[in-house]
């Protein structure tokens, strides 16, 4: 086996910066370093505006899992802010001449939060769970498989080249590969681990539903030596508690910012982030947050028929659906790719320009001419818990009307939506924030598993067992076509997300999700 080269599979995204669009405007990098100095203890509360469904990270989609327990979860390699594979559980790793497997050497004296110590055993049983579950889903190859060489070293068997590989294995976003005791992993079953035991230097405290999530401060943390950059290297936590509060309601989340009874607001609503941002408190930052997306339901009603998608995709108004999410510009970009705007400069292609919002309704008065459309209601379900999504619901609902279609919306928790999105006799449409992937094979569409159930070609596979990044790139057009030839979904386009802070915090990051270790009060 080879050292992996440190700048040889950059992940596919982009530095992933946050901008301060509030008083202290400028640029602030992920891979800032806590303040010297910097005030310890006390509790750090974050106004969330949806309650996860499951806090197991391998089973759940849901980026409100993945933004709280990566606070108690950790991988065996992670990021820097720019997006070098670096290691974090694993001491170091390889990868074997022919790109089919990789070497893990684990390192010691690193404790689990029941104050057991990690070992190989540990990481086999939990990459194991993770292999089988939706977190990984269409991510690696079926036959991947782990194996425990001794005390202290795994190895991960592809089966096959795959470049992409350890970008999957180090994007610690939702489904992230999560290493855990090997007794709670073997002892899971479909609805997720029963008790929350990671490495992370923060852990589960308690979660009380519909109210909070609290982590707090694990005084036993084995922290890395390299200094703190993006999510790589040292992690500290500096507060005591971390409190997720579970306030759905955005005008709360906005007047508890206001009166200081929250110290971090998620997911602020454009319309209100001006209001915000006049107060000298308070601090506004924008990053990149996900991808709107109108997903059909592929196996039961009007969208099972390819040309009934392709009559929708090239008759929406993309820009207004967008304008109506997101209130302006300043929040949304316009994107024809598979991948957000900021992983453009890794995945660039000009495939599906010319059919992106192509704005021409009369596709679909043609198509719906020629079936003989009678009528036949169609559903779109969707949930206020992000407004964003029920908004760009709304204007879809209004631009499907105006073609002559029948359409009603149906409303939902987050939960719920997240159950009933499972039923292929529940809808027709459901529109989703998805979050960027690691790169273009992981998008969740190209899971055939995942709802809305996509039929993925071959081409998709070939693509995936590339065995170099430049191989993966060349292949990328051909992905595309296919995408704009079937429409598994339709990619409405990128968004940004504004988050708030009060002028005490110092250190609040961003990088593919919240970071809230080397974060400090200072009231």
């Amino acid at each position: 086996m080879k050292k992996f080269p440190r700048f040889a599979l950059v992940t596919m995204i982009g530095t992933v910066l946050l901008s301060a669009c509030g008083n202290d405007s400028g640029d602030t990098e992920s891979s800032a370093e806590p303040t010297e100095g910097a005030t310890t203890g006390g509790e750090l509360k974050v106004a969330y505006s949806a309650q996860p469904p499951i806090l197991d990270v391998h089973e759940s989609s849901a980026i409100a899992t993945s933004d709280m327990m990566r606070h108690v979860y950790e991988s065996l390699v992670t990021v820097d802010s720019s997006y070098n594979i670096e290691p974090m559980l694993a001491e170091s790793y390889e990868l074997s001449e022919d790109g089919t497997a990789i070497e893990f050497v684990l390192r010691e004296d690193v404790l689990f939060h029941n104050g057991e110590t990690m070992t190989a055993e540990d990481v086999v049983a939990s990459m194991d769970k993770w292999l089988d579950s939706p977190g990984n889903g269409n991510k690696l190859p079926d036959e991947a498989t782990i194996e425990q060489l001794d005390d202290k070293t795994v190895v991960l068997d592809l089966g096959e080249p795959m470049a992409t590989a350890l970008p999957i294995l180090a994007f610690n976003s939702v489904g992230f590969p999560a290493i855990m005791p090997a007794e709670i992993a073997e002892e899971a079953d479909g609805t997720g681990v029963k008790e929350y035991i990671g490495t992370g230097p923060f852990k589960f405290d308690e979660w009380i539903q519909d109210q909070h999530i609290k982590l707090v401060k694990f005084e036993d943390y084995a922290i890395r030596d390299e200094p703190a950059d993006g999510l790589a290297g040292a992690r500290e936590a500096l507060v005591d508690e971390l409190l997720f509060e579970f306030i759905l309601d955005s005008s709360t989340r906005v007047s508890g910012m206001q009166s200081r009874q929250f110290d971090v607001a998620h997911a602020v609503p454009f319309d209100n982030a001006d209001q915000l941002e006049s107060d000298p408190n308070l601090t506004n930052h924008t990053y990149p947050g996900a991808y709107l997306t109108i997903h059909f339901n592929k196996r039961e009603g009007f969208f099972t028929e390819q040309d009934a998608r392709q009559a929708l995709a090239t008759s929406i108004d993309s820009e207004a659906i967008l304008t109506g999410a997101y209130a302006s510009d300043d929040y949304y970009v316009l994107n024809h790719n598979i991948m957000m705007y900021h992983q453009l400069e890794q995945w660039p292609s000009d495939v599906g320009q010319d059919i992106y919002n192509t704005n021409d309704s009369s596709n679909m008065d043609d198509y719906l001419s020629d079936i003989g459309y009678d009528g036949e209601e169609i559903t779109i379900i969707t949930t206020r818990d992000y407004e964003d999504q029920y908004n760009g619901s709304v204007v879809l609902q209004q631009q499907m009307e105006q073609m002559g279609l029948n359409v009603k919306i149906e409303v939902y928790d987050w939960p719920t939506l997240l159950e009933m999105n499972q039923d292929e006799n529940a809808y027709d449409i459901f529109v989703l924030a998805n979050v960027s992937a690691a790169e273009p094979g992981s998008n969740v569409f190209m899971n055939p598993d995942y709802p809305g159930w996509s039929e993925v070609p071959s081409v998709v596979d070939d693509f995936r067992a590339s065995a170099t990044l430049e191989e993966a790139q060349d292949k990328y057009d051909e992905v595309l076509e296919w995408y704009w030839e079937y429409i598994p979904v339709v990619r409405i386009g990128d968004f940004k997300r504004v988050a708030t802070t009060q002028e005490y915090i110092d250190n609040f990051r961003y990088q593919d999700g919240f970071v809230f270790w080397g974060v400090s009060k200072n009231d």
